[in-house]
Parts: C-alpha cells; sequence; structure tokens
C-alpha cells in the first residue's frame, strides 16, 4: 500500500488526500498553464494524425469524427462528448490549478478512468495524471506515471495511461509511437480482454500505416465487446483501405446497434459513392442530414454526388446549404467552385477559388484552378501567376508530388504559347506542329514535367493584351443568332449518363464548330478551297476534324486534345494506349454501365470460341458455366477451367472493313484480371501503333473521297437517295475514326460535332437527342460493323431537313478567326439566347 504525505492547510482550498510533491507540480504546471492561448481538446489519435483528404466528398473525417465528439482515448464514461468537447457539453476540464485537483478528486471518487484500482489513494494520484493528460500537459502526466511505477510496475493503469500519454505527444516522433505500442503491449499481456485497449492500439497503429495490425485489434475488440463505435472506427479503417464493401457492412452494423448516427450515416454513404452507386449514396446522404440537419459534410458529400449525377441544380443547392451552415467551408467552396468550371461558369467558378484562398493561401487545388480559370477567360497574367504559386510549392523529400504540381508546367507552357499567338490568324499556325514533340507526349500522358533540353515558351509580350469581356448586345444580330444556334446545336451532344455534368461552355465550342464544319463542308462540296496551317487547298478529312480539334482545345485548355500521329516516332512506335477502367476494385465506372452487358456477351462467345479451338473435351463444361454468367465477377470461376486464363484474360475485338471486304482491323481489347469478387480489373483500351493508324487513315482516305464525290452531286441534285447515301458515308468515316480513337483527349464530342455539321452540309439536322445511358463512341465501338453503328445513330438522330436560317448565318471562321475572338465569344453570356428563338423548326 503506498504511503500518502499529506499537506498543511492554508494556501489552495483542497480535499486532505493531495500529495505534497504533487501540489508543488500543480503550482507550477499553473503558472505554466496560463501561458497557454489555445485549449487542448482529447481528441483521438486517429483523428490528429490522419492526413487530411482534400479530394472527392470524404475530404475532412477528421473533424467529422471530432464532430461526434467520440473520443476512446480517455474511456472515463461512455459519454457523447471527450474531454476537449464542444461547448454544448463543458469540458471537465480546466487548466486552473485548483480546478484540476478538484477535478481529479471526482475522477477518483467516481472512478472514471481505465484501469482503477480498490485502492482510494491510488486511485487519486492516478486521476491527477489522467487530468494532466486531458489539459495536455503529456511529458508531466508521463512523469507522474512513472513516479508510481517505480513503487507498483504492474500498475496497469498506470502503465496504460503512460500509453496514451506518449501517443499524444505526437507520432511524429517514432519513439512516442514505439513507447505508447509498447505500454499498451504491456497492458494488453496484463489485461487482455478490455477492448479499449485493442482500440487504443489500433488508433496508434492506423496513422503508422499498418492498418492490418490496427484491424485486426478492431477485430479482437469487437470480439470482446461489440459496439458501434468500434464496429464505425474498423469501417472507417476498410474505408480508407478502399475495402468499400466491407466497411459498408460494418457502417451497417455500427447504425444496428444504434441508428442515430450521422457520421456513421455519412460513411455508408462514401461507401456507395466510392463504389459508383450515386442514387444509394444520396439517398444515405440524406439520411444522415434527417439525423443531423446542420451536417456540412453530408451536404458537401450530397453536392459531389449531384455532381458525379450529372445534375448541376441539384449539387449547386447542397453546396449551397453547406455554405449556408459555414461560408468559410474550404472544401466546399473548392468543390463548388471545380463543379462550376466544369459546368463552363468560369466567372462564377473564379469566385470561389478566390473566396477558397483567402481562407487557406496554399491550398493547391485552388490556387492551381484559379489560373486555370483565368488562362480560360483569356486573362493570362493573373492565370501564370497564380500557376507560378503552385510551381514553386515543391513537395519535401519523400513527399508524393500533387496532382496540380505535376500538370502546372503544362498549363504554364501552354498558357504562354496560347497568349502569344491571340492574335495570329488560326489558318496561319498548327499548335499540334508548333509543340515540341517531347512536351505533347509527357503532357497527353500525365508524366513528369521532366524534358531533356527543352526550351520554354517566350514571357508573356507586353504588347499582347489580355482578352477583354465582350457584351452579347456588343455583337452585331447575324451574329447573336449564330451564338444562339452554336448553344442549341452543342446542348444537342450532352449525354444523358451520369458522370457528365452539362457544360455550357463546352456546348457552345463544339455548336460553333458544327457550323464551321457544315459551312467548310459546303464550300468543299462547291469546289472552293480552304485555308488551313498556312496554306490553301481543298479540305481532307483531318482539316474537318481539326475545325473542332480547335474549338474543344479553347473551351478547356487544361486538357490536352492532340493528335496522337503527331507525337514523335519513339512514343508512336512503343503504342500510345488509351485506357478506360470498367472495374477496379470494388469501384463500378458508372458512365459505362450501359455497356456490361453487351461486353460480357461478346467475352462469352469469344471464350467459347477459344475453348472449341484449345479445350474440345471440355467446351461442354465451360458452355454450361457460360450460361450461368449474368455479370462480370461470374467470369472468375471460367478462368481457372485453362492453366493460361487462370490468372486472367484479354479479348480484341475486331473492326470489319469497307474498302476491302473480309479484311479486319484491331477494335480495342478488354481485360479481366483478379482472383476474387472485390478484386477484379475489367478494363478496355485502344492501342494507337503507328501500323493501326495507316490502316484505318487508309479507310478513312477512302470514305472521304466517296464522301466528297457523292457531295458536289448533291450540291447539284438533292434527290433523296443521294441525301441517304452521304448521311450513311458520313456515319461511318465517323465510325472508323471513334474505333481508331486517333487523339489524346476529346474524340467523342469532336467526331458528333464533325457529324452533326457534315449532316447539315448535306441538308439534314439532327433533331433527336442522345439517348439516356448511351455514349456514342462506345456505339461505335461496340457495333459489330458501320452498318450497325450507322443504323443505331440514326434511330435516335431523328433527321429533318434543315432550317433555311442556317444558310444565312454569318461564316463562323470569318467572325472569329483568331484565339481572341474565340475565347471572347465563349466568355460572352448565353442567358439572352433563352429570350430569342432558336434558328430551328
Amino acid at each position: 500500500m503506498r504511503a500518502v504525505k499529506m499537506a498543511p492547510a492554508g494556501g489552495l482550498a483542497r480535499g486532505p488526500w493531495v500529495p505534497l510533491a504533487l501540489l508543488a507540480l500543480l503550482a507550477l504546471l499553473a503558472r505554466a498553464a496560463l501561458a497557454l492561448t489555445e485549449r487542448y481538446p482529447a481528441l483521438s489519435l486517429f483523428q490528429q494524425e490522419r492526413h487530411r483528404q482534400r479530394h472527392g466528398p470524404a475530404g475532412d473525417w477528421a473533424e467529422q469524427y471530432s464532430a461526434e465528439c467520440d473520443s476512446s482515448f480517455l474511456h472515463f464514461h461512455e459519454s457523447d462528448c471527450d474531454i476537449g468537447g464542444s461547448s454544448s457539453c463543458e469540458s471537465i476540464l480546466s487548466l486552473n490549478t485548483e480546478k484540476i485537483l478538484s477535478q481529479a478528486k471526482l475522477l477518483a471518487e467516481q472512478k472514471r478512468f481505465p484501469f482503477a484500482t480498490d485502492n482510494d489513494n491510488t486511485n487519486e494520484e492516478l486521476a491527477i495524471a489522467y487530468v494532466l493528460i486531458g489539459n495536455g500537459l503529456y511529458d508531466e502526466a508521463i512523469r507522474h506515471f512513472s513516479t508510481m511505477l517505480q513503487e507498483e510496475p504492474e500498475l496497469v493503469s498506470a502503465i496504460y495511461g503512460r500509453g496514451i500519454a506518449y501517443g499524444k505527444k505526437g507520432l511524429q516522433d517514432m519513439k512516442n509511437a514505439e513507447l505508447a505500442l509498447f505500454e499498451l503491449s504491456r497492458v494488453i499481456s496484463l489485461e487482455p480482454d478490455h477492448p479499449e485497449v485493442f482500440e487504443q492500439r489500433a488508433e496508434i497503429l492506423s496513422p503508422l500505416g499498418r492498418i492490418s495490425e490496427a484491424l485486426s485489434d478492431l477485430t479482437k475488440a469487437i470480439q470482446l465487446q461489440p459496439s458501434a463505435r468500434l464496429y464505425r472506427h474498423r469501417g472507417t479503417l476498410y474505408f480508407i483501405s478502399e475495402d468499400y464493401a466491407t466497411a459498408h457492412e460494418d457502417f451497417q452494423r455500427s447504425l444496428e446497434l444504434n441508428k442515430n448516427q450521422p457520421i456513421a450515416m455519412l460513411y455508408k454513404g462514401l461507401t456507395f459513392f466510392h463504389r459508383g452507386l450515386l442514387k444509394e449514396a444520396i439517398e444515405s446522404f440524406k439520411e444522415a442530414l434527417k439525423q443531423k440537419a446542420d451536417f456540412i459534410d453530408a451536404y458537401k458529400s450530397l453536392g459531389q454526388a449531384y455532381r458525379e449525377l450529372g445534375n448541376f441544380d441539384a449539387a449547386t443547392e447542397s453546396f449551397q446549404k453547406a455554405l449556408l451552415l459555414n461560408q468559410n467551408h474550404v472544401q466546399t467552396l473548392q468543390l463548388k467552385g471545380m463543379m462550376l468550371y466544369h459546368h463552363g461558369s468560369l466567372d462564377e467558378a473564379l469566385k470561389n477559388f478566390k473566396r477558397c484562398l483567402q481562407l487557406e493561401p496554399y491550398n493547391e487545388v485552388c490556387q492551381y484552378m484559379k489560373g486555370l480559370s483565368h488562362v480560360a477567360m483569356g486573362q493570362f497574367y493573373e492565370g501564370i501567376k497564380a500557376q507560378t504559386k503552385v510551381m514553386l510549392n515543391d513537395p519535401l523529400p519523400g513527399q508524393k508530388a500533387s496532382p496540380e504540381y505535376l500538370k502546372v508546367k503544362y498549363l504554364r507552357e501552354y498558357s504562354r504559347y496560347l497568349h502569344a499567338h491571340l492574335d495570329t490568324p488560326l489558318t496561319e499556325y498548327n499548335t499540334d506542329i508548333d509543340l515540341p514533340g517531347n512536351f505533347k507526349d509527357h503532357w497527353a500522358k500525365n508524366l513528369p514535367f521532366l524534358i531533356e533540353n527543352y526550351e520554354e515558351q517566350p514571357g508573356l509580350q507586353p504588347h499582347i493584351k489580355d482578352v477583354l469581356f465582350q457584351n452579347f448586345e456588343s455583337y452585331k444580330p447575324d451574329v447573336q443568332e449564330l451564338i444562339c444556334a452554336a448553344d442549341h446545336l452543342g446542348s444537342m451532344m450532352q449525354y444523358e449518363t451520369p458522370g457528365f455534368l452539362p457544360n455550357k461552355r463546352i456546348h457552345r465550342a463544339m455548336g460553333l464548330a458544327t457550323l464551321e464544319v457544315m459551312q467548310a463542308v459546303q464550300r468543299t462540296w462547291a469546289n472552293s478551297k480552304v485555308r488551313m496551317n498556312g496554306k490553301t487547298r481543298l479540305m481532307q478529312w483531318r482539316d474537318m476534324f481539326d475545325i473542332a480539334v480547335k474549338w474543344r482545345r479553347i473551351a478547356d485548355p487544361d486538357q490536352p486534345v492532340l493528335w496522337l500521329d503527331q507525337m514523335p516516332a519513339r512514343s508512336l512506335s512503343r503504342g500510345f494506349n488509351n485506357h478506360i477502367n470498367l472495374i477496379r476494385g470494388q469501384v463500378i465506372n458508372m458512365r459505362y454501365l450501359e455497356y456490361f452487358e453487351k461486353i460480357l456477351h461478346f467475352i462469352k462467345d469469344r471464350i467459347l470460341v477459344y475453348h472449341g479451338a484449345n479445350n474440345p473435351k471440355g467446351l461442354l463444361e465451360v458452355r454450361e458455366a457460360l450460361e450461368k454468367v449474368h455479370k462480370v465477377e461470374d467470369l472468375l470461376p471460367i478462368m481457372k477451367f485453362n492453366s493460361k486464363t487462370r490468372d486472367g484474360f484479354t479479348v480484341n475485338t475486331k473492326v470489319p472493313s469497307l474498302k476491302d471486304q473480309g479484311k479486319e482491323y484491331d477494335g480495342f481489347t478488354i481485360t479481366i484480371t483478379g482472383d476474387k469478387v472485390g478484386n477484379i480489373l475489367f478494363s478496355v483500351e485502344t492501342q494507337t501503333t503507328e501500323e493501326r493508324t495507316q490502316l484505318y487513315h487508309a479507310e478513312i482516305d477512302a470514305l472521304y473521297k466517296d464522301l466528297t464525290a457523292k457531295g458536289k452531286i448533291l450540291i447539284l441534285s438533292a434527290e433523296l437517295g443521294e441525301v441517304d447515301a452521304v448521311c450513311n458515308l458520313i456515319l461511318s468515316l465517323v465510325y472508323y475514326f471513334y474505333n481508331l480513337m486517333p487523339l489524346s483527349r476529346g474524340s467523342s464530342v469532336i467526331a458528333y460535332s464533325v457529324i452533326m455539321g457534315a449532316l447539315m452540309a448535306s441538308g439534314k439536322e439532327v433533331s433527336g437527342k442522345i439517348p439516356k445511358g448511351k455514349l456514342v463512341d462506345f456505339e461505335a465501338m461496340t457495333a459489330p460493323g458501320s452498318e450497325a453503328f450507322t443504323k443505331i445513330a440514326r434511330s435516335w438522330m431523328n433527321l429533318k431537313s434543315i432550317s433555311p436560317s442556317y444558310k444565312s448565318l454569318p461564316s463562323v471562321s470569318e467572325t472569329f478567326p483568331t484565339l481572341r475572338t474565340m475565347i471572347e465569344v465563349l466568355n460572352t453570356d448565353s442567358s439572352h439566347c433563352l429570350k430569342k428563338t432558336i434558328v430551328v423548326v
């Protein structure tokens, strides 16, 4: 039994149980405490150490956990609030020495600390040390526990408390982490049936990256005494390990034990979100808001889910509600700004990024997006200033560079190039030729900017001024009609599929591209020449697509829209892959969900062909197994039938030639690898090699030659049969373009604007919208041939005779002959067009 020295009366009001040595210590601590300007909240180590994520709706989860006032480090009692919680649950700790003593006495009397003993005197001294921890005085607590352990080496509460104090000091110092783990492991060896110790050790292991050990500890804690908190903690670890399905199960169990948990409900929604199950995610976020009406992170996540779903209005409303609750919520400002940028509302986006940077000056995402927004609007001086700030933020040794840091030098170089060419006629230069080959190759592949012997673009020239804002009313009436017609045509290209947010800037750009293609094709069919790349000549098929390429490029300078066959020869010889993950692990790409069944059916056919040739004896067994295949995961057992496909397999599609009957070209490659559900890679890719490109070019050359000949006849005699043949040739030509995928970005909308423009040149206008869930590029890639694609496309296009008013519109290329004039028209407010009559009948 420990001896307790009694303090003399007088001085501080205290009970007779306070040790003299401690009074001296506490007096010293009280003086030190007066200098402190900030409370130390007793948050769990899990919250303190975990890196704050900034991309996607799972961002501020450390704040989310602290918001629930649930700390397992100081389990004095089961409470909804931690020792350093919010004002709604007043702290039981204070830095006033008198209060420290009285609070310690209260703790001791009620035994509200871990592993209290049967000895009142021992409990009193333990309580003082735990109160010191609660006030952030960790070194003093460690010394106090150590003094006690010198007398009683196996005093479990002191070992446990010292472990907590080491952890609280911060895991940046590995020595603290090692000592904390050592002490907690000692407690487990002495008291193996206490779940809170396993949970505590897990909270130290997890920020050290030792996730599997942390999960093992939490599983043991759950076995000893299941609780809503433990399931939620384990679910969070599964979540950050990207095992979303298992995380979902834990959050669900947690909610079954305690349904009123907005944090757990939020994370349940996030497990849906990250698997692409957006509608389910939205329902969970709404349920979290029913439980906690002022839950900012739930509104933020709801906004991001609606944004991914393509519902701009609902996303805007959710982000706005989050900002009404806290106008300084940085991540909501960041996400809202990015949504506005990708909606084409650059000026509004810029306001959000500027506000974000006022609150968090070193936010790389907001800084990068601010620079990008300025450049896209033609404000190059401000844009490059913001880009330079991102460039100066070099990652520390061993630290992974952010995506913004990796991209920013490409954007700065491209911005300089655009600025230098603002007033040069677009007909007099070619971006694909001007930009250095290695620069284009690295940019398109999103590689670090490590280019040998690279010569930087010249800096901004003072005599070239930034682009000024043009009012819609400043344009002549016929140009206003042109802009409104472009807005209408561009909206016809919008995909009604999750993941595709309507972008009014892209709509206008590609609408203008459609009209320029129409006018250029009409001139070509009338034997007029065009001015391209500094030369006057008859238009070729690439020139037709280049019209759309230039508009797509300037609409969003962040994306490298480049011709792959213009890359360096070494890069092209290796092949340039356009890769799309359909399923990666547990993440489903919802954009392509409509095509899973179609691709699966194709795979099953190819498997039968393969086994028919290589495994005829087992063909019946394979056929029976394939009948039970209804989703991609069902293919895993069939992969085991053959040693060559045990670890996965690839299937290649073929594209039949129209030029050479019976000949086929390589289409895209389907790959499936994995060993179990949740660990699958299901992807498609097209590989652009020089040989493959030449084969497709020959096919497109032949179709374009035929199209031009028939177009010239059509100009002279608009017979129904001729019009029909021309329409089919246009769709066939673009069918091969889609399957070639010759651009680094933007192939789909570029090709569709060419379809619409060329059809308008033939006298036909697309009046039907692309059906919900359909993607034109995937329709072409999964069609068995050009005739099938043509039939499918015409089924929704609802072609009708073109409105005569289109013929009276001014020339697009003459109205917007430079980058400056293109940027001006893209910046112009489009709301006026809603009041005008659209030029369609």
